[in-house]
Formats: structure tokens, sequence, C-alpha cells
């Protein structure tokens, strides 16, 4: 087994939480990050946002045990406050998949946001 298959099999649990893939550094584009093992390049990771805050409300409803559209208001907020901490905002049309996924408005969201950011 290849350096390069070794470190990719040891970061496939994180790639699989996050929503990324480890592709072959020679594949990699100016979007992956490439990592280095021992000095060299040994794996790309590319970065799938749409999935990466999928992967994130998923793990959200594991800790509910439910969807999050199943959620009462306050498990909603606490919900949001979560995926927040946690930097899922950061990426971009997150609030929209949010929204989505609690089967609220993207003002929803922005209002429990401001709550949240207000009360810290």
């Amino acid at each position: 087994m290849s350096v390069h298959t070794t470190f990719a099999a040891a970061l496939e649990p994180l790639l699989r939480v996050i929503g990324a893939t480890a592709i072959d550094v020679a594949e990699a584009t100016d979007s992956d990050v490439v990592l280095e093992w021992a000095g060299r390049p040994a794996v790309a990771i590319r970065l799938d946002f749409a999935e990466t805050t999928a992967a994130q409300v998923r793990g959200v409803e594991t800790e509910f045990g439910a969807p999050l559209s199943d959620l009462t208001r306050e498990q909603k907020q606490i919900a949001v406050r979560i995926l927040d901490e946690r930097g899922a905002f950061a990426l971009r049309k997150a609030i929209e998949d949010v929204a989505d996924a609690m089967g609220v408005s993207r003002i929803t969201i922005y209002n429990y946001l401001n709550a949240i950011r207000q009360a810290d």
C-alpha cells in the first residue's frame, strides 16, 4: 500500500463527515487542497460545498434524532446555533440550504442567527 493510499484511507472518515473527496495530486486543480506527507504532496482534497452543508445538516439531525423539519421552533434555534458554531454559514448558499432542510424561510434563519449573535 503506497503512502498516498494509506494517507487517503486514514483521512476517509473525516472526508465523509465534511463531504469531501480525496483525489490523486496529479488531478488537483487550484480549488483543491493538496496535503503533504513526509515533505511531499500526498493527496489532494476536493471539497463539495453543497455536500459539506448537507453533511453538517445530517450531523445535527443525527444529534437530534429527527429531520430538522420535524424539530420544534426552540430545537431549530438550537440547531442553527450548532451549525453556526461549526461554521456552516460561512459556506455559500448555506442559509438557503438550511432553511430548505428546516422548512422555514431564509429570513427565519437570519432572525435566528441575529438573536444568537446578539445574545452572545
